[in-house]
């Protein structure tokens, strides 16, 4: 099999730095070298909002002209919206997420289904949050810019602590694959609770932040 890598990162600052990126393609090019070749590698710096990504379209090319499927480290890294993978489904774009390599194209719409369900679910418990946090009088100007950063950094200073008891290649561990290890290992969470894919993901943004 031929492959053609594609990596988004979402600021410029991710790309310099190496942040999810490097991660990315270790996923990337471990996947090619076991199962194939890997011919050309493509990298976005766009936030997932966007539909618009030159990379992506010089990376379908590439991977048309080549014979060959776009292969992906994790679905969120190419959307978690259901029509924009439905619309590159329907341009013939062969899609391979390293994450999950046998899933189907329909299954491939249920997870996105779902990453896309669970956005719209925390936004509307963030809006319901402010709207109650408003009416019982509190100030969410300031004040809740700086509790929000309070608690950035110390979701920072509790994903650090965890770094030497992550186990190997944990970068490159599915979110369900680091929640199974770290629940193996008898890990909590800082609110002392089983991880789940959610919260090891929660973990490994705290980590890469810190870096």
């Amino acid at each position: 099999m031929k492959y053609v890598g594609y990596y988004r990162v979402s600021t410029k600052k991710q790309a310099r730095s190496g942040l999810g990126l490097e991660a990315q393609q270790q996923m990337v090019r471990q996947f090619a070298g076991a199962n194939g070749e890997l011919v050309g590698e493509f990298v976005e710096v766009e936030s997932g909002r966007n539909d618009r990504r030159i990379e992506l379209a010089k990376a379908i090319n590439a991977a048309k002209k080549a014979g060959a499927s776009l292969l992906i480290a994790r679905l969120d890294r190419f959307s978690r919206r259901v029509s924009f993978i439905s619309a590159m489904m329907e341009k013939g774009v062969r899609l391979v997420i390293v994450e999950m390599p046998n899933a189907t194209d329909f299954q491939l719409h249920i997870f996105a289904a779902l990453a896309q369900e669970e956005r719209r679910l925390i936004s509307e418990r963030t809006k319901v949050a402010l709207a109650q946090a408003k009416r019982k009088g509190a100030k969410l100007g300031r004040n809740g810019s700086v509790l929000a950063a309070a608690n950035k950094a110390r979701a920072k200073d509790n994903a650090v602590q965890f770094r030497d008891q992550l186990p190997d290649c944990w970068e490159t561990m599915s979110y369900s694959e680091l929640a199974r290890s770290l629940n193996k290992a008898g890990l909590t969470t800082v609110n002392g609770k089983r991880f789940f894919p959610q919260t090891a993901k929660n973990l490994v943004t705290a980590l890469s932040s810190s870096l």
